[in-house]
């Protein structure tokens, strides 16, 4: 599942050198870090992000003193094992993730394929839990944090379809920003989309057919964990169409609502 990688954190580090002062330069260089694994040499940094050298060289020392970066055998800059450590272990204690995680590891281990549960940010959905099958040697290589168009997947469909009521409203949320057509499938139409809106709302799940990527299908259904009005998230199954086409995970909608439903009444 190839993900964008999310709202502008580019345009975060490329913010005018005059609003990029104390802390806030820090978190910029911070964010960009998070782009390169691999690490990142600090002329390409200071190029990205539009700093003078200087200054980008003084944020990352002060990354560095707390940890938060750090430099490997070749000088480039990478995220710094303490900030991976935090990251991790705030992630693993999330209410949200110690709850959910047991719902999909129960549905990766029904269907044989990757379970996420993701929220709406924007324009955006963001991936917080992810379960890989227990076998199989082809897996998604979707990540936790990773991004994806909302009105490209399931899981984001399904959220917006409690948020755009009316034609105007998805109008509205398009604004003059095309959708990006992530494949030949991909509905980036306001009517086209509305109209499927409205029809997961009827039937209370939403279907990515390949919408986001060729090969994959998703079947998405709500998580109330916060109103029991508004979902706060959404499960999905997400699918190799080769290995599981949309038809038996739509057989399977109800089972999906079950093991939900095993939680307790705020998750069905």
């Amino acid at each position: 599942m190839n993900e964008v990688t999310g709202p502008g954190p580019r345009d975060v580090a490329r913010m005018d050198e005059s609003r990029l002062v104390g802390s806030n330069r820090v978190l910029a260089v911070l964010k960009e870090l998070a782009r390169y694994p691999c690490g990142v040499g600090l002329d390409e940094l200071t190029r990205v992000i539009g700093s003078p050298k200087p200054t980008v060289h003084r944020a990352l020392a002060s990354l560095r003193r707390a940890g938060l970066a750090d430099q490997d055998e070749r000088g480039r800059y990478v995220l710094g094992d303490e900030f991976l450590r935090m990251a991790f272990a705030h992630h693993e204690v999330r209410p949200e993730h110690v709850r959910i995680r047991p719902v999909l590891e129960t549905l990766a281990a029904r269907f044989g394929e990757t379970a996420h549960y993701a929220v709406l940010d924007g324009r955006t959905v963001v991936y917080r839990a992810k379960v890989d099958p227990p076998a199989g040697s082809v897996r998604l290589t979707s990540t936790i944090g990773g991004r994806n168009p909302a009105h490209a997947t399931a899981v984001g469909k399904l959220l917006l379809s409690y948020r755009l009521q009316t034609p105007d409203d998805v109008r509205n949320w398009i604004g003059d920003q095309p959708l990006e057509r992530r494949t030949s499938k991909t509905l980036c139409g306001a009517d086209e989309l509305h109209s499927d809106l409205r029809a997961i709302q009827d039937r209370g799940y939403a279907v990515d057919d390949q919408e986001n990527e060729v090969g994959i299908n998703c079947l998405a259904v709500p998580v109330f964990a916060t109103s029991p009005a508004e979902p706060s998230g959404s499960v999905s199954i997400s699918a190799l169409a080769y290995r599981t086409p949309v038809a038996p995970l739509l057989d399977a909608v109800d089972d999906v609502r079950r093991v939900l439903g095993a939680l307790g009444e705020e998750y069905r």
